[in-house]
């Protein structure tokens, strides 16, 4: 049997013209067999794929040889073979949804104005160094089931919240101090630490590579706590098989780190439900009550 893989990759960089490149992105990936997402815009392209480990590495190659894309930040993890339903290639206003569309600005270096990138290593040292704060730039249903020990999990259900939960007043003891941010792949971060650099934080970090860079250097050995949300197939993962479970289950609170979205249709909330309350079909928030609200913004 084949082997599988997905590869997780961004850019920022100019488009003049992100329709052509999407029409050719799309053409690639079906070439290839592959699927996945794939977003463009203005300012660049973010995207996961997953197919056999020859085309994915072809589609790689070849999207390298347009001169913008050739310093693509990709990341490699175990394929399935089913981690994707589907081929969808979109152009969007932003890369990442922040609600801020005419604040990013990039060249072909990049973000312009974001936060100071650091290593997983550099990281270390700058932990070793300084009281630093690790500021959480995902959701908060992906913060409780995984996180850096001690972070600050910002009361956000999506990232257009982030910028009002940014101007709240409730992070402003944190702007003269150095502050990491992180999310699961990066680029989330490229933009987020571009706003808060914007809003007056005065030294902001972006981990480079996000959680996954991380983990593939530190596994659990480090100080990331529990497991990761993925966006395909896999939903969650862990980097080693003694990863801590740090979140519980929405309807029997046992430990579990098992995401289900909401069995009610017009509910969008993901919960963690173990595997042995899975079969109850009572999902929904106004099923279990008010205690797992409160455990997510926590």
């Amino acid at each position: 049997m084949a082997e599988h893989k997905v590869l997780l990759f961004y850019i920022f960089t100019p488009l003049s013209d992100p329709e052509a490149v999407r029409l050719w992105q799309r053409d690639l990936c079906e070439s290839l067999g592959l699927t996945g997402r794939i977003i463009l815009s203005k300012d660049g392209m973010n995207g996961t794929v997953g197919g056999e480990i020859t085309a994915v590495k072809r589609y790689l190659r070849k999207t390298r040889e347009y001169a913008p894309f050739k310093p693509l930040d990709v990341k490699w993890s175990q394929g399935t073979g089913n981690d994707f339903p589907r081929l969808s290639v979109k152009v969007r206003e932003e890369l990442v949804s922040f609600g801020a569309p005419g604040e990013l600005k990039v060249d072909a270096n990049g973000v312009i104005g974001g936060g100071t990138h650091l290593s997983p290593e550099q990281l270390h040292a700058l932990v070793d160094e300084r009281d630093v704060t690790f500021f959480d730039g995902r959701n908060a249903i992906e913060a409780e089931i995984g996180r850096f020990k001690d972070a600050v999990v910002p009361d956000v259900e999506t990232t257009r919240d982030f910028v009002s939960e940014l101007e709240s007043g409730k992070y402003d003891h944190l702007k003269d101090s150095p502050v990491v941010t992180y999310c699961t792949g990066g680029i989330r971060c490229e933009v987020l630490s571009a706003l808060m650099i914007n809003r007056g934080f005065t030294e902001v970090y972006q981990l480079d590579g996000g959680i996954v860079r991380y983990g593939e250097a530190f596994g659990d050995r480090g100080l990331w706590e529990g497991a990761l949300r993925v966006f395909d197939g896999r939903e969650v993962m862990t980097f080693t098989d003694e990863a801590a479970v740090i979140s519980q289950c929405s309807v029997c609170g046992d430990d579990s780190s098992r995401l289900q979205n909401c069995d009610d249709l017009s509910c969008k909330k993901q919960l963690v439900i173990c595997e042995g309350c899975a079969v109850d079909d009572r999902f929904c928030p106004a099923h279990i009550g008010a205690d797992h609200s409160q455990r997510a913004a926590d």
